[in-house]
């Protein structure tokens, strides 16, 4: 196996996008590229990509612009774009979707995408899902429209008043306020993150994962998210695109499996012919980091081998 890091033009224009490629040492069985979530970074996901590799998978995935390797300097953490984020963060996807196919053009290539980055792909599907073998949904969940308007207005109205840049604690609070509830009384502040104490204790020690999101990407944010709730947006995901919903049945982003399963029910309505979804008794937001990981694993390798015989 190697390991390969590189850079990419932003669709921003002025940013080097830092990038992890993983690769077998013979002709990848197909291609998956990791769409990380918010307030971590791509090199997370190395234990996931080597056992993918291990398998026969080539892995990629860049640092989102305001995270990670990709960015230039420390106001520029949690921060996209000044006018266009959310369109920004799509373009990089597709950037790194095209630069990975011209290596490997007749192998499957399958998206995943975790929290923040699950809602990435859902947007992303919505205009560009052609071409893919399967989409992995990990993390994911369900906002209301009139939750992520209020969001947007209270950004707005702080981006007036103190610049893009600042970083609200209000904001915050609507976003995260309580998803530590359910696990009180919480040995730290990201309880709700896994079961497994070291690895919270890792992400908290991390420096990349210790920044609040500027107002500025959080409306970003929260305006994609809007798309998401747009039955003509939905409509345009192609019907026969393979999707697997994962997600742990504690995590509150899901809204304990609530959410997930109205994503789940929606895709269906709209007449997609292939969503299959696994909720984890216990498991919450981060199942690549959770107690029972090596299962979570497993069973995304044995539904990637099933699209592999559909390819």
């Amino acid at each position: 196996m190697k390991k390969n890091e590189f850079y990419f033009k932003s669709g921003d224009g002025r940013t080097d996008i830092h990038a992890i490629e993983w690769i077998p040492e013979e002709e990848p069985k197909a291609v998956l590229q990791i769409c990380h979530g918010m307030v971590e970074y791509i090199d997370r996901y190395d234990e996931f990509a080597r056992f993918l590799v291990q398998k026969g998978y080539y892995v990629v995935g860049h640092d989102h612009l305001g995270h990670g390797a990709s960015v230039r300097g420390e106001e520029e953490y949690g921060f996209f774009h000044e006018t266009k984020g959310n369109e920004v963060l799509q373009r990089d996807i597709h950037t790194l979707r095209v630069c990975t196919k011209k290596k490997y053009p007749t192998v499957p290539y399958i998206l995943m995408g975790h929290s923040m980055g699950s809602f990435l792909v859902r947007q992303y599907i919505q205009t560009k899902g052609e071409g893919l073998a399967g989409v992995i949904l990990m993390g994911s969940g369900h906002q209301p429209a009139i939750v992520l308007r209020a969001g947007m207005a209270l950004c707005r109205v702080f981006s007036k008043v103190k610049g893009d840049h600042y970083r609200s604690v209000w904001v915050d609070r609507l976003a995260f306020g309580g998803f530590n509830r359910k696990f009180a009384p919480a040995r730290t502040k990201m309880d709700w993150l896994s079961k497994d104490n070291s690895r919270v204790d890792a992400y908290l020690a991390h420096p990349w994962c210790n920044f609040t999101f500027t107002v500025n990407a959080y409306y970003h944010m929260f305006s994609g998210m809007l798309e998401l709730t747009k039955t003509k947006r939905n409509d345009l995901i192609p019907k026969d695109l393979p999707i697997f919903l994962v997600s742990g049945k504690d995590d509150p982003v899901g809204g304990f499996g609530k959410g997930v399963i109205k994503v789940y029910k929606e895709y269906k309505r709209i007449g997609l012919k292939q969503v299959r979804m696994h909720l984890y008794e216990k498991d919450r937001h981060e199942l690549l980091n959770e107690t029972d990981r090596g299962r979570v694993m497993w069973d995304i390798y044995e539904w990637l081998k099933l699209q592999m015989l559909h390819s």
